[in-house]
């Protein structure tokens, strides 16, 4: 027989002539039921084997293969922090990791640890919490409040860290890019243009300088480096495609913004630009322009690189084109991609585009205007665009969440998608 350890740590013994292909069987109806909360003690291929009915049925048992020397995790009421204690210089780096919709922490677990192990002496990756499940529906703006104020809790426990990075997923993206218009400063910078001298004779020339005064950008009092997104809707799930669950069909696509708020609560009406709190124009399309106390686009204009991870096909939640701040006229065709054999599921890049003036008329009149407003307000700054495809992958029907590998044992195959964010980081 073989041992089966349960979460709550007794020891179930399972005999070997149970047929595992159908625990429904006569015999059987007992222990299947446990499926979900056992998980197979260290055995050789032969348990492996045996257990591979666990692994299709999704019981959760299965995780990557475990080298975390040297990783420590400290939790607290804001989140939890990911770094390594046996580097001899603390990092100056600290990297955001934010969920999207009904998510939370845990959906960034894998990406944290690899971005540790990689960068070992290079970054602190602290994994958001204060926007998780149900307060997900809270809507953007409170949600990029609340992501904020704990951006500020995490800088009062790192003070020594120098730069800051946003890695964001879905409905996560908006948040991050509504938080770092709270958290945007301008430090005045004030550099001297003469040359100072001790003599007291020239005492009174010294007095008479010139000086450049200059403003620099920072986010929470800190250099500004990667904003990445993975799966974003940058332009609102409104549109066509825009929301692939709807299949294109203009009956569900005209019905679903007069009830994605049943759904989705407050965040609903922000993604489908339904909201007009105040009389004001919808969040999404404020926040491609700065206001009195937001500063939206200073803030994302601020940060080195900008990068938009987006699903070429088969992400029922968010669309290639708005997760990928394009026009669907704009999207690449088929023949322009390729296979890295690096990484096999990046089929396309695009480096630092900025949006050309003049954009042709019939472009425009395809697009609705909330949506083309939404593209030249994003488009003031570059990015850069990675299109990823799982079209070839067992995962692929839940490509939304394994372009971020957000349960190693379903959306494994996105391992590629998160070393590619990592080996193109800028420290």
């Amino acid at each position: 027989m073989v041992l089966l350890k349960p979460l709550f740590w007794t020891q179930v013994p399972i005999p070997w002539q149970l047929n595992l292909a159908n625990p429904t069987r006569a015999g059987s109806t007992s222990w299947w039921r446990l499926l979900p909360r056992i998980c197979l003690q260290s055995g050789g291929e032969e348990e492996l084997g045996k257990a591979e009915f666990l692994r299709e049925m999704g019981g959760g048992c299965f995780k990557e293969a475990k080298n975390d020397k040297g990783l420590k995790i400290e939790s607290d009421s804001g989140g939890q922090d990911y770094f390594n204690d046996e580097t001899s210089a603390s990092p100056e780096h600290l990297v955001i990791m934010v969920n999207g919709i009904i998510g939370s922490a845990d959906d960034w677990r894998y990406a944290a640890k690899q971005f540790v192990k990689k960068l070992p002496d290079k970054v602190i990756v602290h994994r958001s919490e204060c926007n998780y499940s149900k307060l997900t529906f809270d809507g953007v703006d409170l949600m990029g409040e609340r992501l904020a104020e704990e951006v500020k809790g995490v800088l009062r426990r790192w003070p020594e860290v120098r730069k800051i990075s946003f890695v964001a997923h879905s409905l996560g993206g908006l948040v991050a890019r509504y938080a770092i218009g709270r958290l945007y400063e301008e430090n005045l910078q004030i550099e001297s243009q003469g040359n100072a001298t001790t003599n007291k004779e020239n005492a009174e020339n010294n007095s008479i300088q010139s000086f450049n005064r200059t403003f620099e950008a920072q986010i929470a009092g800190l250099e500004p480096m990667n904003f990445i997104t993975v799966a974003t809707p940058h332009l609102g799930s409104r549109g066509h495609n825009q929301l692939p669950l709807l299949c294109g069909l203009p009956f569900l696509e005209n019905k679903a913004p007069q009830t994605a708020h049943l759904i989705a609560g407050r965040s609903g009406k922000h993604l489908f630009l339904t909201d007009s709190d105040e009389g004001r124009p919808p969040l999404l399309l404020q926040m491609v322009n700065d206001s009195d106390d937001l500063k939206f686009m200073s803030a994302l204009r601020a940060f080195k690189r900008r990068v938009a991870y987006a699903n070429v096909n088969f992400d029922q939640v968010v669309g290639w084109g708005t997760s990928s701040i394009r026009r669907q006229n704009e999207l690449p065709k088929s023949s322009l991609m390729g296979v890295d054999k690096k990484y096999p599921h990046i089929v396309h890049v695009e480096k630092n585009t900025l949006e050309e003036q003049g954009v042709p008329s019939a472009l425009i009149e395809q697009n609705n205007n909330l949506e083309e407003e939404m593209i030249r307000g994003l488009t003031q700054v570059p990015w850069e665009r990675v299109d990823v495809s799982f079209h070839k992958s067992r995962q692929r029907y839940t490509a939304h969440n394994t372009i971020l590998v957000k349960t190693y044992w379903l959306n494994s195959d996105g391992a590629d998608v998160v070393f590619h964010m990592i080996d193109n980081f800028l420290l």
